[in-house]
């Protein structure tokens, strides 16, 4: 389960990464490489794309199992 949880599973939490992708680096070649398909699809067929350009999502500064630790919470919900 957690080679699994870890190299395959992709989280939503993480832009659709492994959490391996983000722990070893490599989380920036793969996002600027998902944006390069999607900007080639887009240039090959800009009429598929009702909302305009699609943009990959980006990787977040902090995420956390069960949301944010005690000392975080209170910055959390005044955003």
């Amino acid at each position: 389960f957690f080679a699994w949880y870890n190299s395959d599973h992709r989280h939503s939490g993480i832009a659709w990464l492994t959490p391996e992708l983000v722990h070893t680096g490599q989380a920036k070649h793969t996002l600027d490489r998902h944006q390069a398909a999607k900007d080639l699809a887009f240039a090959a067929n800009p009429e598929r794309f009702v909302n305009g350009r699609p943009i990959v999502t980006p990787l977040p500064e902090e995420v956390w199992i069960n949301g944010p630790p005690a000392d975080k919470k209170t910055e959390v919900l005044r955003h």
